[in-house]
This record gives C-alpha cells, structure tokens and sequence, in this order.
C-alpha cells in the first residue's frame, strides 16, 4: 500500500457559497475525484457540537452492562465491543435519527440525564437536516433536483478508540468504506489518525480541524450516481497514545425502495452499472461477504459491465 502523503489536502466547501454555481461544479468535482469533503460555514452551531462531545465521551465511559443495552435495530446499528478484527475500538449507536421515538429510546437504554437527551435530540435534528440538505445539493451537483432522500433513514455511531503506547502505529478501524450514501463526521477536534484514499490509492492523513465536519461518501452514492461519485475508502490509525472520540452520521438508502441510478445519469455513454438493490439487501450482503471496502458492489453489477 502506498505511504501517506501529507503533500495532498481534501477538498473544502464553503456551506454558505454552495448554491453558487461554481461551487455546485467543486461539489461535483470533490465527490468524483475525492468521495469526501470537508464542509465549513456549516448550520451545526459550534457550541453544540461541544455539549455533544461531552455527552458522547460520558455514554462511552458507562459501564458494559449498560452498553449493552444499545441493542441492534438493523444489523451492526447498535453497540459494538472491541473485536478481534477491531481490537481498540467500541461504539455505540442509534437508528433513525429522523425519529423522535427512536432518539428517546437510544436514550432511555443508555439512561441518559434530561439533559443528555435534549443535547442528543437537538443534535440528531440539526444532523438530519444536514445530510437531507446535503443529498439535495449532491443530486443538483449532477443536474438532478430531487427530494428523494427526504425518506431516507438515518443512523448515528458514536466512536471511541482506546489508544495505548503499545497501539502506536496500528489501525484503530481497518480500511473500509461505508455501506450507505453519505456520512456526515464530527471528528476529535483534538486527536488525529483518519486517512482517506485518493484514486491513485495513496493515503491522506485527515488532520482535526475544530467546528468543521467531514463528508465522505459511500457504496449507495456509487450506486445511484451510476459510479460518477467515488466510494471513498479510508480506515483510522493510532498516531499517539490518547482516547480518540468521533461522532458519525450516516444517511444510508431508502428503507424499501431500490437503489438505482436516475435515467438522467444513464445513456450510450454511460450505461447502467448495477441491477437495483434495496439498501436493507446490501447491507447484510456486506456482512456475510464480509466485503467492506467497496468489493461488494461487485455483486450488484449488471451482467452488460
């Protein structure tokens, strides 16, 4: 594999100047090329973003008889224990942030504080609105106004890595990319370690860069851009020996619909890539294959391909 260069930089998007044309073409240019972004100007007020780390950083320190509480609504939704393939790290998680009744139960099992639960359901709403407003912007970015993902489901995973001295210079989470269409990442603002793959497959070191949140795109945003957006490969690797904490947002496929790209993004020039899968099938195709660095779309390509 190719070492990291610190000589390359992923692209940023001003939130406020995205629906300027020229950026509309950035956006387009930096999920072909990249599959990621970083976005600034963004609506997530920084003070809230602070009060949700503090809330993230206390449920990951309760105890294990309580994390296991964080029980599975769709496979791998809920909380994931250190394992033998990703020894130094643990998550929790919540399904649907869209819904009010899913957030008071995430937060119910867990026992969350009157307080914890109003910080989580601002955030998850200011969240979801964000990936929502974002697939909107992704489906213009290529001629297409669209209210498709406005049903879309979305999840949330709150993300530690127990770094030690003796974990320096291993991988905290192996290379993977994310089974859904976007992901919306408040990332530790203090610890580094995620890096990102560029086309050539050299590796980006992904720096923290306070009030700002990255976007990375995954397999279902391959899918229905009928492979114009890259599936962004990218794993987390243990720089220094400190506790990492990280909140991902993923908006991930229509609960029953199929993904499939729109006929605008298909022609004689552009044939279509894959069969039309629903996201539901995908994602445990992912877990049986146990494919998570993009090979499982292999699986739903059209025989013509």
């Amino acid at each position: 594999m190719a070492e990291d260069s610190n000589l390359k930089c992923i692209p940023v998007l001003d939130m406020q100047e995205i629906d300027d044309p020229e950026h509309y073409k950035k956006l387009r240019e930096a999920s072909e090329e990249w599959g990621c972004f970083r976005i600034v100007n963004h609506k997530i007020p920084a003070s809230l973003m602070l009060e949700m780390k503090k809330v993230v950083k206390d449920l990951l320190d309760l105890p294990m008889e309580i994390k296991k509480r964080n029980t599975d609504v769709i496979t791998g939704s809920g909380y994931m224990a250190p394992s033998i393939a990703n020894p130094l790290y643990e998550a929790l998680g919540l399904y649907d942030l869209g819904s009010p009744e899913a957030v008071q139960a995430f937060c119910s099992q867990l026992d969350a504080s009157p307080q914890q639960r109003e910080i989580i359901e601002t955030y998850a709403q200011a969240i979801h609105e964000l990936a929502i407003d974002l697939g909107r912007k992704l489906a213009k970015s290529v001629g297409l106004v669209s209210d498709l993902f406005k049903g879309w489901p979305c999840q949330f995973r709150i993300n530690k890595y127990n770094f030690t001295p003796e974990t320096v210079g291993s991988s905290g989470v192996q290379i993977h990319t994310d089974s859904g269409f976007l992901t919306i990442l408040q990332d530790d603002e203090n610890v580094g370690g995620l890096e990102v793959m560029d086309k050539s497959g050299v590796f980006v070191s992904v720096d923290p860069c306070p009030g700002t949140l990255l976007v990375n795109l995954g397999d279902v945003a391959k899918a229905w851009s009928n492979g114009r957006f890259c599936n962004v490969k990218h794993r987390v690797q243990c720089k220094e020996a400190t506790i990492r904490v990280s909140i991902a947002s993923f908006l991930l496929g229509p609960k029953e619909a199929a993904v499939e790209a729109p006929p605008q993004l298909v022609d004689s020039q552009h044939p279509r890539l894959y069969v039309p899968f629903t996201y539901e099938d995908y994602r445990k195709l992912r877990f049986s294959t146990k494919l998570q660095a993009g090979e499982a779309l292999e699986h739903v390509r059209t025989h013509s391909c």
